[in-house]
């Protein structure tokens, strides 16, 4: 009866996740699967060749029927438990280097290098945080809060990917507040805001909060919103103190914002080469400028903004107009707002800023409130979740002028328990504009 050798079966992928592993090892680093407890080998009596020849079979042995693959000749396949001979025929004992890189019996590498007598310490497992204090200012892992994190955004001890500095914002400017998430089915924010208090040259305060929606089948959402956000802050921070009236002002730096995303269609030259057949940069804008005794909103898009006031026996309003395919409908007396908005193209947008939109038409108005409330200035992806004024004010907590923070922050949840399909972005700006130096409470 010949006798058999158990060899550990050699593997070059983790049986669990199929992660590439290396010669010798004995647990996968990827799942930390343990190799040890992968099954023995079946015993199918498989067949080899060696340099196209092989030791003749041993005696008794002729009247077996070994299995034969087509195309060669049955002289040259062996069971591939016989035992190893030299080229004279011996047999090699079972003690020699059959394991070895370069068998001495045929030249055949073998896919593991020889197993030594003692194992050397195995070495430190990377999935094992290192405790040591990393140098100050750098950025550690948010999910083993000991690893740092690479200039690709992953961690060096863990390899957990790190979160983007956009997937979630939130900002606290003292009477107004936003937040801003990527949502639940999103791969990026492509959402962007920009606060700011200032006063006129009166000294009555004023307080500017500016929201963005890219436009995701354009080339660089993220970029456009984020440029134009910050181009209309700035123009607003500096004509409000100059004098400049608030509804003037608003259109101004609509325009402003609208001159930002153009020059992205062009930076830098190469920026479209890997897509050329997409959109320039696009996104929409809303925003709002609050005084102690005036309100003015502008808008290009389906980005709205919302008045809800703190006296809840008071009627909500929705302050702008999209400019979108629904809305066209509704204007035209076509469609009712209900069928409009339940249609297809309800959210196909006609107004945006980018180089390929058409005319650009910024939409300004002014209100005089005769009761203090909240401005809600949001994209699509929060009133999705609450379009009518009426479900706005609902969601709204009463205690908003007071806590603009938590107030977003229970909007933008509102979103995302809703399914968050988007990214939602929200802004409350309580009204009138408190003094100079107050904050939330």
């Amino acid at each position: 009866m010949m006798s058999q050798m158990p060899q550990q079966t050699a593997l070059s992928r983790c049986p669990s996740c199929e992660e590439p592993l290396e010669s010798g090892d004995r647990f996968c680093g990827a799942c930390g699967y343990d190799l040890s407890a992968v099954p023995a080998r079946p015993e199918d009596q498989p067949t080899i060749t060696m340099n196209g020849s092989a030791p003749p079979p041993p005696a008794g042995a002729a009247d077996v029927d070994w299995p034969i693959a087509p195309g060669r000749p049955a002289a040259t396949h062996l069971p591939a438990d016989l035992p190893a001979t030299d080229p004279d025929g011996h047999a090699i004992p079972a003690q020699a280097p059959v394991g070895s890189p370069v068998s001495p019996a045929s030249g055949v590498r073998f896919d593991r290098p020889p197993e030594p007598d003692e194992y050397p310490l195995q070495a430190p497992d990377p999935r094992i945080a290192d405790l040591t204090s990393p140098p100050e200012g750098t950025t550690v892992c948010v999910a083993c809060r000991s690893g740092r994190v690479d200039n690709d955004g992953y961690c060096e001890n863990c390899g957990h990917a790190q979160p983007r500095e956009r997937d979630h914002m939130e900002q606290d400017a003292g009477p107004v507040a936003a937040v801003s998430d990527r949502g639940l089915r999103h791969h990026r924010n492509e959402d962007a805001f920009a606060l700011g208090c200032t006063a006129l040259p009166d000294g009555a305060p004023a307080t500017v909060a500016i929201v963005c929606d890219g436009v995701s089948s354009a080339t660089r959402p993220d970029d456009a919103s984020l440029a134009a956000s910050r181009a209309a802050s700035e123009s607003l921070l500096a004509a409000l103190p100059r004098g400049t009236h608030p509804q003037q002002a608003m259109h101004e730096a609509i325009v402003a914002a609208s001159r930002a995303v153009n020059s992205l269609a062009g930076e830098p030259a190469t920026a479209r080469e890997h897509a050329p057949h997409q959109n320039a940069p696009a996104c929409t804008l809303v925003g709002a400028i609050v005084t102690a005794g005036l309100l003015v909103v502008g808008w290009v898009g389906d980005s709205r903004a919302y008045w809800v006031p703190v006296d809840r026996s008071s009627h909500p309003a929705r302050l702008t107009e999209d400019d979108s395919w629904a809305a066209q409908m509704v204007s035209a007396g076509l469609m009712s707002e209900a069928e409009a908005y339940a249609d297809e193209r309800a959210h196909a947008i006609t107004g945006w800023l980018g180089a390929d939109a058409y005319e650009l038409e910024p939409h300004t108005a002014s209100f005089k409130p005769d009761r203090a409330g909240v401005v809600v200035v949001c994209t699509d992806g929060l009133w999705n979740y609450a379009e009518a004024a009426e479900e706005m004010a609902e969601v709204v907590p009463l205690d908003a002028a007071v806590r603009p923070l938590h107030s977003a922050q229970v909007l933008v949840g509102h979103a995302l328990d809703g399914g968050g399909h988007d990214n939602v972005t929200v802004a409350v700006v309580p009204f009138p504009a408190p003094p100079q130096g107050a904050g939330s409470a």
